[in-house]
C-alpha cells in the first residue's frame, strides 16, 4: 500500500518579521499586493503584521483580512490585553503571542520573573479564547531557555487552550542536530500543532527548519527571499524547494511562482538577491564550464538537481572562459544562429580570450562575435534602430530628452524629462519600447570607465520582456549617455530577435506536425 506524502504547513511573515529588515519599509499599497501574490503562491497563513505597533500597521492589517484571501491571516501580539484587542479588532483568522522564556530575555528584555511569563501566558491564551479566535503561542528565544522552563511553559500554554505552538530560534544559534532532538522531545507532550521559526544568524535557518519538520514540526515559519532582522529568516523558497524534492513531502505551494514570487518582493523591498542564491538567484541555474554546459545540454540532471521550470525558472548557458563548445552552441541555437564547425571553434576561441581578459560575456558580445566571425549581421537588420537624440540639461534645467527611433521600419518619437540625461533618455527609449513590444529595462549599471578627461565608459543593463526573459547588453563609448542609449537599443533587439525567432521556430514545428 502507497503511503500518502506528509502535509507540511507553511507560515509566511515576510510582512511582519521581513518587513524588520533594516532599511526596508512596505507601503500599504506594497503589502496588499506582496499578500495577493503569497495567497496566490499558495501559502496557508500570511503573518500580515503587529497590528497594536502603529495606526498604520493595524489598518494594513485589517485591509489585507478584508481581501478575502484564501490564506488565514495571522496579527503578532505581545502578551498584553492592549495588543490583543489591536489584534482582535483586525478580525484576523489567528492571533500569534510570543514572550521571552529565556533567563537573559526575561531578565533584560521585559523584566520578568518566570512564575509572571507563565502568568501572563496563560492569562492571554485564555483572554483570546473567550474571545473566539485562535491562538498560536511563542515563548520567545525558546532556544535558549531552559528545558524544564521550556516544558513547563508549553505544557502550560496548551493546558490554557493554545491551537498551535511555535518554537523559535530567535537569535539563530541553533544546529540541526540540537534541533531535531528538541522538537522530538516536545512532540512527546505537546499534542496541537507544532510550528518552527528560525533566523539566519548562523546561516542555518533552513537547515534548521527541515529538521524540526524531520522530527514532527508541522509547520514552518518562512519569509520571501529569507528577509528579516540581521542576517533573516528561513528562506520561503528554500524551505518548500527541498521539502518537495529532497522529502518528497507536500504543501500547499505552488513551486511555479516561485521565482515571481521573489521578484516581486525584491522590486518592492529593495533588497536585492545575491546571484548565487539558492533556487532564485541569478546564476541557480546558468552554467559556465565546458563539462557542465556539455552535461546538461546532453541530460540536464546530470548537474542540476531539479528542473528550473519546478521553481519558474529557466536554464541559462553562459558564454565565458570555462565555456565549452556545447554551451556555446546551445545558445546560438536556442536564437536560430548555426554556426559550422569551424566557425564554432573560432567563436569558442574568442570569447574564452574575452574572458581570460576578466570580461563578462554579454549575450550582445556573444552575437557580435559571432557576426564577425561568421562574415554577416547577425539578424539581417535590426529591428529597432536609433534614428535621431537630443538631450537638454544644466544648472536651472530640468534635463529632458527626445528619442526618434524606428521600430519594423515605423518610426516613433518620444520625450521625457528625469534626474540626469542618462534617466531621461533611457525614459524614453523605454516610453515607446515599453508600449509597443512590452520591454522594460530592468537593471542599469556603470561596468567600468577608464581614467583621464577622455573617460571611456561602459555601460551594461538588462531588459526583460513580458515573459519574464531577460537579455544583456554593453557598448562602450566615451559619451556615457550615447554608451547607454546603444546598450538600451541592443538589449532590446536582442530581446525581439530571440523571440521572433523562438515564435519562427515554434510555427515551423506546428507546421510540420
Amino acid at each position: 500500500m502507497t503511503q500518502t506524502p506528509r502535509s507540511i504547513k507553511i507560515l509566511d511573515t515576510t510582512l511582519r518579521d521581513g518587513e524588520q529588515t533594516p532599511g526596508v519599509s512596505l507601503t500599504l499599497d506594497d503589502k496588499i499586493e506582496i499578500a495577493q501574490q503569497l495567497n496566490n503562491l499558495g501559502v496557508d497563513v500570511i503573518e500580515a503584521g503587529f497590528p497594536s505597533s502603529s495606526e498604520g500597521e493595524r489598518k494594513v492589517v485589517k485591509e489585507i483580512k478584508q481581501l478575502g484571501l484564501n490564506s488565514q491571516i495571522c496579527a503578532l501580539s505581545r502578551c498584553t490585553k492592549k495588543d490583543i484587542d489591536a489584534a482582535l479588532d483586525c478580525n484576523v483568522d489567528l492571533i500569534h503571542i510570543f514572550i521571552p522564556s529565556s533567563p537573559i530575555q526575561m531578565k533584560y528584555a521585559v523584566n520578568m520573573t518566570p512564575q509572571q511569563v507563565l502568568s501572563s501566558t496563560v492569562e492571554s491564551i485564555q483572554y483570546i479564547k473567550d474571545h473566539g479566535a485562535k491562538c498560536e503561542f511563542s515563548p520567545m528565544d525558546a532556544t535558549r531557555t531552559e528545558t524544564p522552563f521550556l516544558h513547563q511553559i508549553c505544557q502550560a500554554a496548551q493546558d490554557a487552550g493554545m491551537d498551535s505552538l511555535n518554537i523559535p530560534d530567535t537569535v539563530g544559534c541553533m544546529i540541526p542536530k540540537t534541533t531535531f532532538e528538541l522538537f522530538k522531545n516536545l512532540k512527546t507532550i505537546i499534542k496541537v500543532p507544532i510550528s518552527v521559526h528560525c533566523h539566519d544568524d548562523f546561516g542555518l535557518a533552513v537547515a534548521n527548519s527541515l529538521a524540526a519538520v524531520e522530527a514532527g514540526a508541522d509547520q514552518v515559519h518562512v519569509a520571501v527571499n529569507g528577509l528579516g532582522e540581521r542576517a533573516g529568516n528561513a528562506a520561503l523558497e528554500e524551505v518548500i524547494t527541498t521539502l518537495h524534492v529532497v522529502y518528497g513531502y507536500k504543501t500547499n505551494i505552488n513551486t511555479r511562482l516561485l521565482y515571481s514570487t521573489s521578484r516581486l518582493v525584491s522590486s518592492l523591498s529593495g533588497v536585492s538577491v545575491q546571484v548565487n542564491k539558492a533556487i532564485v538567484g541569478e546564476n541557480a541555474f546558468a552554467h559556465e564550464s565546458g563539462i557542465h554546459t556539455r552535461g546538461v545540454t546532453e541530460q540536464p540532471l546530470t548537474f542540476e538537481p531539479i528542473s528550473p521550470e519546478i521553481v519558474g525558472r529557466t536554464r541559462k548557458l553562459v558564454a565565458g572562459k570555462l565555456a565549452g563548445t556545447r554551451g556555446i552552441q546551445a545558445e546560438l541555437n536556442e536564437i536560430g544562429i548555426h554556426p559550422n564547425n569551424t566557425q564554432l571553434t573560432e567563436i569558442v576561441q574568442r570569447v574564452k580570450e574575452l574572458g581570460d581578459k576578466g570580461k563578462s560575456v554579454t549575450d550582445a558580445d556573444l552575437i557580435s562575435l559571432t557576426s564577425a566571425v561568421m562574415g554577416q549581421v547577425i539578424g539581417d537588420e535590426k529591428i529597432v534602430d536609433l534614428c535621431d537624440l537630443a538631450v537638454v540639461t544644466g544648472i536651472k534645467v530640468l534635463p529632458t530628452a527626445s528619442v526618434r527611433l524606428t521600430l519594423d521600419g515605423k518610426e516613433y518619437v518620444a520625450a521625457e524629462t528625469g534626474v540626469g540625461p542618462v534617466d531621461a533618455v533611457l525614459k524614453a527609449i523605454q516610453k515607446l519600447t515599453g508600449n509597443l513590444e512590452k520591454i522594460k529595462l530592468s537593471e542599469y549599471r556603470l561596468e567600468a570607465i577608464t581614467g583621464g578627461s577622455n573617460a571611456v565608459a561602459e555601460v551594461v543593463v538588462k531588459v526583460e520582456d513580458e515573459k519574464g526573459n531577460i537579455v544583456s547588453a554593453r557598448a562602450t563609448r566615451e559619451d556615457i549617455v550615447m554608451a547607454s542609449v546603444e546598450a538600451m537599443i541592443n538589449g532590446i533587439n536582442k530581446c525581439l530577435l530571440k523571440n521572433r525567432r523562438s515564435n519562427n521556430n515554434n510555427s515551423s514545428q506546428g507546421k510540420k506536425q
